[in-house]
């Protein structure tokens, strides 16, 4: 499967779920689609202030990705994922409390 037929598919599956994408719609995909007219398939809708926010929510989890354990889940047992989850929500806490002057 090509990466353009996975990206139709994913946006596909979203909206059956009645998700909003917000990820834009690349040029060359545009490219791809508007030859073929209105069997191209619709555009995708792109709101760039839903997008902003999406990066938001990024940044905020940019510290989790630290903790590859934590970003990957691989602990098997709740406790576990906790207990290496509740250090890291200290730990991020403490240095943002420590940053304000």
């Amino acid at each position: 499967m090509s990466l353009l037929e996975q990206l139709r598919f994913a946006r596909a599956r979203l909206r059956g779920r009645e998700v909003r994408s917000v990820v834009p719609e690349p040029a060359n995909y545009q490219g791809h689609r508007k030859p073929r007219g209105s069997r191209g398939g619709r555009p995708v809708d792109f709101d760039r202030d839903d997008y902003h926010g999406r990066k938001v929510i990024e940044r905020r989890f940019r510290h989790v990705k630290q903790w590859r354990g934590l970003a990957t889940r691989d602990d098997k047992l709740a406790i576990t994922y906790r207990a290496a989850a509740v250090p890291n929500t200290v730990i991020a806490r403490t240095k943002r409390l420590g940053d304000t002057s």
